[in-house]
């Protein structure tokens, strides 16, 4: 079976090792991939958002499933221009994906179905946002649309709160997916992802992860699109996720259903364990990353069955290992912010950790960064503690000039 991946970053790399493990894949491509990817996919210069080409080159090709990685084409509505073709693909409308890229629609759409989150308001006007803000402090601004993780502030105070407002509103920081920001009530508590493979009403929950999303230890520095994952969460109560699939994964994929727009492909809850239970803070329509490359690591399923199945109407077989995975993010000093590409990466092939690759390309004879957030390394184990003293020890060894890394992922839970 041909298979077409769409995206370049770690999380696609990953759902390409995954499915080069599958005896029914002959031929993976990837658009547009990068440098690691190139190593197990044939990588096509096509950009993830360019669906008519990507469509074309689909048909051409005679590729029998698409898996889309990223939320822009989903957004785009990749998955119905594909369906109207006759072609197989995972993932969801763009009418379902709307979870994701309108925060005020998901927010409407808890509140409508009673599904635990934040209380919040939307805005549009500063002068109206402002005056709501007030004095309120802790509380959180986000971008309506799609900010490639970078939409959301944690205001500690009231003047933080308001120059995200101004930025978003008056300055349109993220262009249009900040016409509108959600205004946030601040949660505490522990946080954790809990994706889903689902069709309809019919909701597979994979085991959970958590991500680390400020740039800096200590959870300080600016939100990030994740600096790295590790999966179990060990503070997290087997009983409290229990509960998230059924007071909110499954609630969240009828409601969808009830408004006339069924979801297909991984949802994926961000969620918080406050003291009044568990409560979204966001919802995502398609792989987490980072926590899709610490998650795959634990699937013992063939993945390529799993998507087959999904789209064919049948129940997938899904089980999981046991063991701990941790990862880390390898990024370009700046990021978040303004940051160089083309910087040498040093050589990986001696490494026992794993490794996918975000931002890179293949220049000439050598690897460089072409991006952000550069690679994920991780680590397998029996338990966390294990995990994290075996990765650290090898980053540690590594030479990273122009890069830097968390050296605090997963450190809360090996007390």
């Amino acid at each position: 079976m041909k298979v077409l991946v769409i995206g370049s970053g770690g999380r696609e790399h990953a759902i390409c090792k995954k499915l080069s493990e599958s005896p029914r894949v002959g031929k993976i491509y990837c658009a547009p991939g990068n440098g690691g990817i190139a190593q197990i996919a044939e990588t096509v210069p096509i950009r993830e958002t360019d669906t008519a080409s990507l469509l074309a080159f689909a048909k051409d090709k005679g590729i029998e499933l698409t898996v889309v990685g990223p939320e822009a084409p989903l957004s785009a509505g990749i998955v119905d221009e594909f369906q109207n073709a006759g072609l197989k693909i995972f993932g969801p409308s763009k009418q379902a994906a709307r979870i994701e890229s309108s925060k005020a629609f998901a927010k409407e759409l808890m509140q409508k179905y009673g599904i635990p989150t934040a209380d919040y308001r939307v805005f549009s006007d500063y002068a109206e946002a402002e005056k709501y803000i007030g004095k309120k402090a802790p509380i959180v601004i986000k971008a309506d649309g799609l900010a490639a993780g970078k939409g959301v502030t944690v205001a500690m105070t009231p003047g933080e709160a308001k120059e995200a407002l101004r930025a978003a509103l008056i300055g349109k920081k993220f262009g249009e997916a900040s016409n509108q920001v959600v205004v946030e009530e601040f949660l505490e508590g522990e946080e954790f992802s809990l994706m889903a493979f689902v069709r309809g009403e019919e909701v597979y929950p994979m085991v959970i992860a958590r991500d680390h999303k400020r740039a800096y230890d200590g959870d300080s520095g600016p939100n990030t699109g994740g600096m790295g994952a590790y999966s179990p969460v060990p503070q997290i109560p087997d009983e409290e996720v229990k509960k998230a699939v059924e007071h909110i994964l499954r609630p969240a994929a009828r409601a969808l259903k009830e408004e006339g727009c069924p979801f297909t492909g991984v949802l994926y809850a961000g969620l918080m364990l406050t003291e009044n239970g568990v409560k979204v803070i966001e919802f995502n329509a398609r792989f987490g990353d980072p926590e899709t490359e610490v998650v795959l690591e634990r699937l013992e399923s063939d993945l390529a069955e799993i998507f087959l199945d999904l789209l064919d109407g049948k129940s997938p077989c899904i089980k999981w290992r046991k063991e701990a995975v941790l990862g880390v993010v390898i990024a370009a000093n700046g990021y978040p912010g303004a940051y160089e590409k083309g910087i040498p990466i040093p050589p990986l092939s001696k490494l026992q950790s794993f490794v996918f690759h975000a931002g890179t390309r293949v220049e000439g004879e050598r690897l460089v960064s072409n991006g952000g957030r550069v690679l994920f390394i991780g680590r397998k184990a029996r338990t966390l503690e294990e995990a994290g003293k075996a990765l650290y020890h090898e980053l540690e060894r590594l030479r990273l000039d122009g890069f830097f890394y968390r050296k605090d992922i997963g450190k809360r839970n090996q007390a």
